[in-house]
């Protein structure tokens, strides 16, 4: 769907959460006073100099942020076109992008006197990161996993409880992201009065999907500068993966009026985009819906039930995605395609043997759709993308698939 083009596609959310007919908060009577709380607090926060003076300590020497763009020479020569340049923060402290925003939560936390944190978690970083930062602070941490992820993602497991987190196997449903989400709501109507939940994405009620793009957006206010001081330009391509959408909107969102910057976000393809429905790619293959307190794409069916997404990431193993990518889809400003698992799986061998760089499998599908579209573009064309993630917590993952014994090969 195509409509005109926003003066600036930079100023959204409105008053009521809506990113045009996406967003919003559809949660119970009970939650509502906690939404309006949070959104309260982080108004106050995002105009408090002293809040981002943390934030940028903790950004700088406890994350160690700034993150490197990394001109990835070997993948540039072997594609024969555009240069790839990558925003690695697979290099934060805890592998991933999502401390990024987690740290900003927890300090709302400590401001609004919450002492009990949970937290939803699919291929475990944010599940890591919330567990981290909850044990920097001496902040009792209870994430929800869903069981299937908990196998996957051992190691992610195990670190989470190192951190001092209790972790909650959640077996309804598919035991996928969207169970551990339907828990960790279930846990935040019935604990209302200590818990603060730590959302790890650009989903859920208004004002998360705000208040996480704002945390994240540092990863695209680095990028620009840093691309401006490597090559005295914009980049021409930037490409991220998508699950919920946070480490893509941090990405995208500091260049969005930025038109002459194209923006494509790589849904999970599993199996293949199909009538089958083995895949996670929302806004490919799904339809406008509710589902986790907002208005977004979701994978459903005729009767409006939601679906179960397949994904070999179990970070991209969600029905749905965020209501701002939503809005960018719809407008035209953004465009979005899906990689299935053969193709994130050899992207993910590529980059280990080309750039020494072990990618997790979220990210190897952006780095898929660079392989796609590298060679066709002339050499001086710029590529971004974003390597948000690490891949050790995937190495099990990887090797099962390739059929390969991880002890003796």
């Amino acid at each position: 769907m195509q409509t005109e083009l926003a003066n600036t596609f930079m100023s959204g959310p409105d008053e009521r959460g809506f990113f045009g007919k996406f967003g919003g908060r559809f949660v119970s009577e009970t939650l509502m006073p906690l939404i309006l709380a949070l959104e309260d607090e982080f108004g106050r926060a995002r105009n408090d100099p002293n809040f981002w003076a943390e934030m940028e300590d903790l950004w700088k020497h406890y994350v160690g942020r700034p993150s490197p763009l990394y001109l990835a020479e070997r993948l540039t020569e072997h594609f024969g076109g555009a240069k790839i340049y990558m925003k690695r923060d697979e290099l934060n402290h805890t592998g991933a992008h999502k401390i990024n925003n987690v740290l900003g939560q927890i300090l709302l936390a400590k401001r609004m006197g919450k002492n009990r944190i949970i937290a939803e978690t699919g291929a475990g970083q944010h599940g890591v990161a919330t567990a981290t930062v909850c044990a920097r602070f001496g902040l009792e941490c209870i994430v929800y996993m869903g069981v299937h992820d908990v196998e996957r993602q051992a190691p992610n497991v195990f670190r989470m409880r190192l951190l001092g987190a209790k972790v909650n196997p959640v077996t309804s449903g598919r035991g996928t992201l969207k169970d551990a989400m339907n828990d960790a709501l279930r846990d935040w109507v019935t604990n209302v009065h200590n818990t603060f939940y730590c959302i790890g994405t650009v989903a859920g009620p208004h004002p998360y999907p705000l208040m996480v793009r704002e945390f994240q957006s540092v990863i695209g206010r680095e990028a620009k500068q840093q691309m401006l001081e490597r090559e005295g330009r914009l980049p021409d391509t930037l490409v991220a993966c998508i699950g919920g959408g946070s480490n893509a909107m941090g990405l995208f969102h500091p260049f969005l009026d930025d038109r002459n910057v194209r923006i494509i976000g790589v849904e999970a393809g599993g199996k293949g985009v199909d009538e089958r429905m083995e895949h996670c790619a929302s806004l490919t293959g799904g339809r406008p819906g509710v589902l986790h307190g907002n208005k977004t794409y979701l994978l459903q069916d005729g009767d409006g039930q939601i679906l179960e997404g397949f994904s070999i990431s179990a970070g991209l193993d969600y029905p749905g995605i965020g209501p701002e990518h939503s809005w960018l889809h719809d407008t035209g400003r953004a465009e979005y395609v899906a990689i299935t698992d053969d193709e994130a799986l050899e992207a993910f061998q590529q980059c280990c043997a080309l750039e020494g760089i072990i990618p997790a499998l979220e990210p190897s599908h952006a780095l898929a759709h660079v392989a796609k579209i590298a060679g066709g573009l002339p050499k001086d064309h710029l590529i971004c993308m974003n390597m948000c993630g690490r891949g050790d917590k995937d190495i099990f993952t990887v090797a099962k698939a390739l059929g390969l014994d991880i002890k003796t090969e």
